[in-house]
């Protein structure tokens, strides 16, 4: 269970899901001192996206989705220029209610949004599966790729997997963390691939950590 307050990293095309990883590099102030206060404290950092409009009040504070994902740091490196490189691990998704002042850099009252996976949504998430590798396998092909889909992965990481690194719109994958839960997101990832008959980039090999 997520505290009652985090520290925010707003970010312009980036949305994370839970249980995958991301390496940031941290060069603003503002932030670089958030990871300072994370690393001293319980290494939460929420991740949220910044609505679109947001370059004229960047240095401000520019409107978010309230919907996010917490982090937790798992790995950091600081630099000779005091700029950091971190990864993230996602945890669980929060719903921001207000933000306090008092640090450079933002800070979140956020709620806990639970993603549970009981007997019956896990054997349908399952059969969802099956249906987006097809999908999936079907636009690699149609894109000249070998469609590799490792099967020791979860079911609900190789959706969050895709869900953060295919090539999506970053408001197309918002809405997909939006989605409640990992069941709704298959599925609307599977319409997405289909409307589009997108295939995914070179970077995705079917493994949810960098």
């Amino acid at each position: 269970m997520l505290p009652p307050t985090i520290p925010l990293f707003p970010l312009p095309n980036t949305v994370l899901f839970p249980n995958v990883f991301l390496p940031l590099h941290i060069f603003e102030p503002r932030y670089r001192s958030m990871v300072v206060d994370a690393l001293e404290g319980d290494r939460l950092i929420g991740l949220v996206l910044l609505k679109p409009g947001y370059e004229m009040e960047y240095e401000g504070r520019p409107a978010v989705y309230d919907i996010g994902c917490a982090g937790v740091i798992t790995h950091t490196e600081r630099l000779e220029d005091g700029c950091f490189n971190i990864v993230l691990r996602g945890l669980e998704k929060f719903k921001v209610t207000e933000e306090d002042e008092g640090k450079p850099y933002r800070i979140g009252r956020v709620q806990h949004l639970a993603e549970s996976l009981d007997d019956v949504v896990r054997d349908e998430l399952r059969r969802q599966r099956l249906r987006l590798e097809a999908v999936l396998a079907a636009a690699l092909e149609r894109a000249g790729g070998e469609p590799r889909f490792p099967p020791a992965i979860p079911d609900d990481d190789l959706v969050n997997g895709l869900s953060q690194y295919m090539q999506l719109a970053p408001i197309e994958r918002q809405a997909l963390l939006e989605r409640e839960g990992v069941l709704e997101r298959c599925r609307s990832l599977i319409d997405l691939i289909q409307m589009n008959g997108m295939a995914t980039g070179a970077g995705w090999t079917g493994r949810s950590t960098h």
